[in-house]
Parts: C-alpha cells; structure tokens; sequence
C-alpha cells in the first residue's frame, strides 16, 4: 500500500537568519560530468526591500488590513467618524478602495438588523391595535405614543450624556415599541367604551351622532379615571429597571446563610445591561406623560373632524331629500292626471 507523507527540511533554529548560510547551501545539479553541488548564490542574489510578510485576499481580491487600538477616554466611532473625516478629499489610486471594518462593520451589521426586528415590531404592534379598534385613526393616535418614547431616549440620552450604545440600546427602543403603547390602549379603550355607553344612552347609532361637548366631556372624565392606573403602571416599570440601569448587586448564599446580601453597585453587568435599562427608563418616563395629554387631544381633534363630516352629510342629504320633494310636488301641479292614474285614490 502507497502512502504519502508531508516532510519538511527546516535549518536549526539559530541559523534559521543568516542569509550567508542560507545562500551557500548547495543545490545537487547533473550535468555532462556527473553530479556536481553549487551553492545557491551561485544563481541568486540578495536584496533587502520593503514588503508584506503576507499576502491576503478576500473575494479574491487582494487586501491589506491595518489594525489600530483606542486609547482609554476615546470613543471608537467617534475616532472613526474623524478618520472619514480626513480622507474625504482624499483621492486613492486607481483600483484601489478602502473600507471600515472591525467593531465599526460589526456595528453596522447589527443596527441593520435591529433596524429591521423594529420595523417589523412595528408593523405586529400595528397590525394587533387595527384588530382590537378596527379604526386607522385610533391605530396612527395609540402609535404616536411610540414616537414618544423615541424622542425621550434621544433627549435623556443628551442630556446625561450617555453614548448610543448600537445593540443595547436599539434592544431598548424595540422594547419600548411594545411597552409604551399599552397605555395608550387603556386610554382609548376607556374612551370607546364610556362613547359607546353614551350612545346606548342616547339611543343614536354612532359615536358621529354625539354632540361635540359630550365628547369632549367623556375624554375628560376618562383620562380623571385613568390617570392613577397609568401613571402607577409605568412607576412600576420604572422602579423595576432602577437596579439594573445602576447595577445593583447583592449576593444571594451570604444573604440565605448570614442575612448579610453584600450589596454593591456598578460592575460588568452594568456596562451590559445599563443602557438598555436607562433606554427604557428615558422612553417609558418621556411617554407616559405626554401620552396622557397627547392621546385624548389627538382623540378630540380626530373625533371633532368626524362629527362635522357626519353633520356635513346628514346635512346635504336632507338638503337632497327636501329638493326631491318640491320636485315631486311641482311635477303634481303640472302633471295632476298622470300622477292620479299613477296613483289612484283608494274607493271608500
């Protein structure tokens, strides 16, 4: 049985840089006279250049990665952005590009697919609200309060100047597009139902058919009703993500064993989990107020639209009926034995 074997032949270590040895080791060459040995610097010479100690490809593509470090107290994007920056007017030779790789692509890569679970987050969130209310205008009214959150994390993070951490914080807002609107649901959902018990009151058929001021009133005493449970709900939340946004550690055998917990603050699970915690907390804080007043605005405003359409309506439709009338009564007076053919007396 034929086997193959790799061999490689290496000089000893210490003589593995001197390139006198190396160029006078013999080649074993066969000639007219036999078989002769020649050293190599018979048919080579040295030269020392500058070169690359190896060459890389990627897509078959020839490549040369430079490496670079932060020094502490810098932001790497922000090094990054500046470096840009610089090489903006920069003009590379032909056929040759560059690019940002490393945490940079890394962090490219996952903002887009954040990006896209937002999105599609959304549009789940969306889909759930049109379901419950069967109304766009209730949906797009509950969704602002998820641009809400969106405005408060940016704001919070401004101004404790907290850095826009991709993954984490783009894990936050995610969250908050499905925490945030709950509030808004109760809200609206309160505000249909006290409209619909008005309108089982009032005997009419759509809440279109109310007066202006009763609704006007109904949002007012619904967001009275509603505020404590909101604003307790979202507290809750809040206090809940206190500990993790400040990192918060105690240690649960020596609080069993000597109910002493060892409690300390900060640690690497702080700089992992705290800026989703404060995304959270910026988001839930910002939202929830303003959608207490935001959402039964935007309710009015929307409700105050539908009413005078539905007002508008009725309106011409009587207007139309009025006309068919008078239209119907002058072509008697003209035409009175066609209409009494048409439509006879009835006999006694």
């Amino acid at each position: 049985m034929k086997e193959d074997y790799d061999i490689a032949v290496r000089m000893q270590e210490d003589q593995r840089r001197n390139l006198n040895l190396l160029f006078s080791q013999p080649i074993v060459l066969t000639g007219p006279h036999g078989v002769v040995q020649v050293p190599i610097s018979t048919f080579a010479k040295t030269k020392e250049e500058n070169t690359f100690n190896k060459i890389k490809r990627k897509d078959n593509t020839r490549t040369i990665m430079i490496y670079s470090g932060v020094l502490k107290g810098y932001n790497a994007n922000e090094i990054v952005q500046k470096i840009q920056t610089s090489l903006k007017n920069y003009q590379t030779p032909q056929d040759i590009t560059y690019r940002f790789g490393g945490e940079q692509e890394e962090q490219g890569k996952n903002m887009n697919f954040l990006l896209f679970a937002l999105f599609l987050a959304m549009a789940l969130v969306t889909s759930i609200i049109v379901f419950q209310f069967n109304s766009l205008s209730k949906t797009l009214i509950i969704m602002t309060t998820i641009l809400l959150s969106f405005a408060g994390v940016f704001l919070g993070l401004s101004i404790f100047g907290m850095d826009f951490v991709i993954l984490m914080t783009m894990m936050g807002i995610i969250s908050l597009a499905g925490v945030v609107v709950k509030n808004g649901i109760v809200l609206m959902d309160f505000f249909v139902l006290k409209l619909d018990e008005k309108v089982h009151e009032k005997g009419v058929e759509t809440h279109d058919d109310l007066e202006l001021e009763e609704v006007k009133e109904i949002i007012v005493q619904s967001g009275k009703e509603r505020l404590r449970p909101v604003l307790l709900t979202a507290t809750t939340a809040i206090l809940g993500l206190i500990p993790l946004a400040i990192g918060l550690n105690f240690d649960v055998a020596s609080f069993l064993t000597e109910l002493n917990p060892h409690f300390s603050l900060g640690g690497d699970n702080v700089a992992f989990w705290g800026p989703l915690a404060w995304t959270i907390i910026f988001g839930l804080s910002f939202a929830t107020f303003l959608t207490l007043i935001i959402v039964p605005v935007m309710f009015y405003i929307v409700s105050k639209r539908k009413i005078n359409a539905r007002r508008k309506y009725v309106k011409r439709h009587e207007h139309d009926a009025e006309d068919e009338a008078a239209e119907i009564e002058r072509l008697k007076a003209l035409y009175p034995e066609q209409f009494h053919l048409d439509h006879p007396e009835p006999e006694a």
